[in-house]
């Protein structure tokens, strides 16, 4: 049986690369490639892949991604392919339901090992991180943020300022030098943090909080 794999990621050199070394092997077979969140969710939806490989700094966020589909698509199997070993991002992605948390370093059969292994049911964590995961899960648990605007990235913060003071996407990306689809979708990740309908809202909830 074929192993139907999306692969999600923004580095294109990287992400080719990947598909066609996945591709070698006659078990899989990479149904489609796709550069940030939102793109990865309307492939996953469209082609209804067996596996996911995604980034977790992609734009518009991997673990944005990872909550869409595992909330649309739960029988797929959603893996984290990504070079951070942040505690929280390895914890926030396996409570978001990622059966595999993948470092970039692992060798292209070890991945495919891997790949094969999560399509059969099992789930991997990168043999490093496990005492990380342990350590983490053992730790007192925090206390909740007072604000969704605590969850944003530094970047995402960057936008919904600029945001804030009224400027458009076309104008925040000028300002800090990204293409104006990369600042929607960093937008498309800000509202769904901030749980706001439209960039207006979002907005308003910056000021009301910053101004605080």
């Amino acid at each position: 049986m074929t192993i139907r794999i999306v692969v999600a990621d923004d580095h294109p050199i990287f992400r080719e690369g990947l598909a066609r070394s996945l591709s070698d092997s006659k078990a899989v077979a990479v149904v489609g490639q796709a550069a940030d969140a939102p793109g990865a969710i309307e492939l996953v939806l469209r082609t209804k892949p067996d596996v996911v490989l995604l980034d977790i700094s992609m734009p518009g966020g991997g673990l944005t991604a990872l909550r869409e589909i595992a909330s649309q698509m739960p029988e797929t199997v959603v893996a984290m392919l990504t070079v951070s070993e942040e505690d929280t991002d390895i914890v926030e992605a396996l409570k978001a339901g990622a059966k595999g948390y993948i470092l970039k370093g692992i060798g292209a059969r070890e991945l495919l090992d891997v790949v094969t292994d999560l399509a059969a049911g099992r789930s991997y964590l990168s043999p490093s991180l496990a005492m990380k995961v342990l350590e983490a899960m053992r730790a007192p648990a925090e206390v909740p943020k007072e604000s969704p605007l605590d969850t944003l990235t530094p970047r995402e913060e960057d936008i919904l300022r600029l945001v804030s003071e009224g400027l458009s996407n076309k104008e925040v990306a000028r300002r800090l030098d990204l293409q104006e689809k990369t600042v929607k979708h960093y937008m498309t990740s800000i509202l769904q943090k901030l749980h706001a309908r439209n960039r207006v809202e979002a907005a308003l909830i910056a000021r009301d909080h910053w101004r605080g």
